[in-house]
């Protein structure tokens, strides 16, 4: 029985970091359906009976009536394949939501806070949503497999091994438990990272988001397709977000200016295909201004610039300088000591200071 399995797909999300760039929180939206738009041609050509999605299928707060109604037409054109979904912690199954308040196609089946088993011939498919944003335990630990002799698949959105104490964590689950509990497969969504094929015989199993969110979602992203019976299961990961997000180190050490840095920044050789974050490190003349930076970048996928320098002097060596410089570091350092100023700001006054001094 072969299946494919999504998860995190976040549809209509706000892409608030990539908004600062244009309009490229607009086109990671077009994206997403050009993503799923993939992934529903893949279910055509390959014939693939079973449709997996473990939750945080769209944004409850920002999602629109015309992209639900575009994923819906995407499901009818493949009317032969069981669609499963189950809420997550950003899609709730809630009286507002779209799952309540959209007519979707019958080949589409939405679980809610019920544990609810449905039965095919070759597979029992077991699923349970959020019903709040904030739901801490679904109770899938206590959960008791009907027909053993049958393939049995769980789909659920949470935290494996997570705490119940930690408020961040999402229906923490053992995975201890989990296992225990006997299922031939279990579709996990909520961790944005693909996790598959770590261990042997793993089937437990997170694909990542169907699309990377940002920065701190790098690699591939895309979807699980599986092959199953009763006595194996064979799994792989199938790419499908044509861009990627890297991360990079710039050394502005030797560079002397802001003008410099801008000229630096606009011709460095980035890849069309991939979004950027440029981390600044090394030792600064001179002032950063991370949003005045912004203003003349014309490098389009430079999307981020995160500064991690440090100052190029030796505050020590200067406060022991006779000059107006010792004098002011001097000052500064004993400020320090005080708790009239965080030390962000007082970084930043020596900089500004030292930079006029400079003059």
């Amino acid at each position: 029985m072969k299946f494919i399995h999504i998860a995190d797909t976040h549809l209509d999300s706000p892409f608030t970091t990539l908004n600062t760039k244009g309009s490229y929180g607009k086109i990671r939206r077009l994206d997403q359906r050009e993503a799923l738009k993939k992934i529903v041609e893949y279910i055509k050509e390959n014939e693939i009976p079973y449709l997996f999605i473990a939750g945080d299928f769209y944004e409850h707060e920002t999602i629109r009536n015309s992209t639900i109604q575009y994923v819906n037409n995407l499901f009818k054109t493949i009317p032969e394949t069981k669609i499963f979904i189950t809420p997550g912690n950003h899609d709730p199954y809630m009286k507002n939501s779209m799952y309540q308040n959209f007519n979707w196609n019958t080949n589409v089946k939405i679980f809610t806070s019920d544990l609810e088993v449905i039965e095919n011939e070759e597979v029992d498919i077991y699923g349970i949503g959020f019903s709040n944003f904030y739901c801490t335990n679904l109770g899938i630990e206590d959960i008791e497999i009907k027909n053993k002799n049958k393939i049995n698949i769980l789909i659920v959105h949470g935290t494996l091994n997570g705490s119940e104490n930690n408020p961040n964590e999402k229906n923490p689950i053992s995975k201890a438990k989990l296992k225990g509990l006997g299922f031939d497969y279990i579709a996990l969504g909520h961790i944005h990272k693909p996790d598959y094929n770590q261990e042997e015989n793993q089937n437990i199993v997170y694909p990542g988001s169907t699309i990377a969110m940002g920065f701190d979602e790098l690699g591939k992203h895309g979807f699980i397709l599986g092959d199953i019976d009763k006595e194996k299961l064979d799994i792989k990961f199938i790419p499908i977000d044509d861009k990627e997000f890297k991360i990079i180190e710039l050394d502005i050490t030797n560079i002397n200016d802001q003008e410099e840095l801008i000229e630096k920044l606009n011709t460095l050789d980035l890849e069309e295909n991939k979004l950027y974050e440029i981390l600044l490190v090394g030792k600064r003349k001179f002032e950063i201004e991370i949003l005045n930076l912004y203003k003349f970048i014309t490098n389009s996928n430079l999307i981020k610039i995160k500064d991690q320098t440090k100052l190029a002097y030796s505050l020590e060596e200067l406060k022991n300088d006779y000059t107006l410089k010792g004098i002011f570091v001097e000052e500064i350092l004993e400020e320090m000591k005080s708790e009239n100023y965080t030390e962000e700001e007082l970084n930043k006054i020596l900089e500004i200071g030292l930079s006029v001094l400079e003059k």
